[in-house]
């Protein structure tokens, strides 16, 4: 019997609570920025110039701002390598059959701003070759020559009944997930609220919360047709989000000042808010930047090969491991 070993060398030590949380406001900054009614941004001469003393004074909060957020973040996460929401995702394609090992992700919700930019980024990353597994039988659609197609189709109804069939839901996407070195892709949705987690054709995986008291397992959903994939909380991915959400949040009501101590009791959080005070007289895009450096880079690299099981007693059932993972400590030199 053939089982996977799959080896995680840690490319770098585990980082401190305050980088870990640097990390997830990158994207949460980005995704306010780019939420920002785009007349409202013209007036300060577009996004480039949106200092971050000013974005107190242009957000205006909405209930989809944490689940926008989300997605940013979920989305940041993949390409830089974040192994508590790889590994995950990484189990979720192999249910999809997706063959590959490079993670890589598309943003494309297109109910965002600047929709036309995601399209343009979309294309660029895309090859002529991209094949989109959408969970049904026959040739996998090259996803590229549909990216039109499918941004029409979240604007105008009657653009959706041009959509091939087996992907006429396509549009309702928020990620496209996929592996580099195979270049196949899964349509991907990302709720902050496993309760409004809806299916649709074309659509594969379902990002969500782990939900206390549920299993956190990867698993296939027969009502949806999507293969659920939740984040875990205690110590990982959601965990640090909250806080990376609390400190922005409370940030941004301080007037882009370092919130009161009640408001930001953990010594972690303060820390990345004063960061943020520091470069409140630069634009956020120049912020977002240079927070880069002091987030938790790549922590794992992982190598897979195929391992042969013998039997010493060929009577007795095979084993049905499927993979090993083995994590390996980083060894300074």
């Amino acid at each position: 019997m053939a089982v996977q070993l799959r080896l995680q060398f840690q490319e770098n030590q585990v980082a401190d609570e305050v980088s870990a949380i640097t990390a997830v406001v990158r994207p949460i900054l980005e995704g306010l920025l780019y939420a920002l009614k785009r007349d409202v941004v013209q007036e300060v001469g577009g996004y480039d110039n949106v200092k971050l003393r000013i974005l107190p004074r242009l957000y205006r909060p909405r209930d989809r701002d944490c689940g926008m957020c989300f997605e940013y973040a979920v989305h940041d996460a993949l390409n830089r390598g974040e192994p508590s929401v790889q590994e995950r995702i990484h189990d979720a394609m192999r249910i999809c059959n997706v063959p590959g090992d490079a993670i890589s992700s598309i943003l494309f919700g297109l109910e965002k701003t600047g929709a036309l930019d995601l399209v343009d980024t979309a294309k660029e990353r895309l090859t002529d070759e991209s094949r989109l597994r959408a969970g049904t039988r026959g040739q996998p659609a090259k996803l590229k020559q549909h990216i039109d197609s499918i941004a029409a189709a979240f604007r105008r109804r009657e653009a959706r009944e041009a959509l091939p069939w087996t992907i006429s839901g396509l549009w309702k996407a928020d990620l496209f997930v996929g592996h580099t070195d195979s270049d196949r892709w899964v349509a991907t949705t990302v709720k902050i609220n496993p309760g409004q987690l809806e299916g649709a054709r074309g659509l594969r995986i379902g990002i969500v919360p782990a939900r206390e008291g549920r299993t956190d397992a990867i698993r296939m959903d027969d009502t949806r047709n999507l293969v659920v994939c939740p984040l875990p909380y205690d110590g990982a991915f959601m965990e640090v989000f909250y806080s990376g959400w609390t400190v922005v949040k409370q940030f941004i009501d301080a007037d882009a000042n370092i919130p009161r101590e009640v408001n930001l009791p953990r010594q972690a959080e303060r820390q990345v808010a004063r960061q943020l005070a520091d470069r409140r007289e630069f634009n956020v895009i120049e912020v977002i930047d240079a927070l880069r450096p002091l987030a938790q880079p790549q922590l794992l690299r992982t190598h897979e090969q195929d391992a042969r099981l013998i039997s010493r007693r060929e009577s007795k059932p095979q084993p049905e491991t499927g993979a090993i993972v083995a994590p390996i400590a980083r060894q300074d030199t």
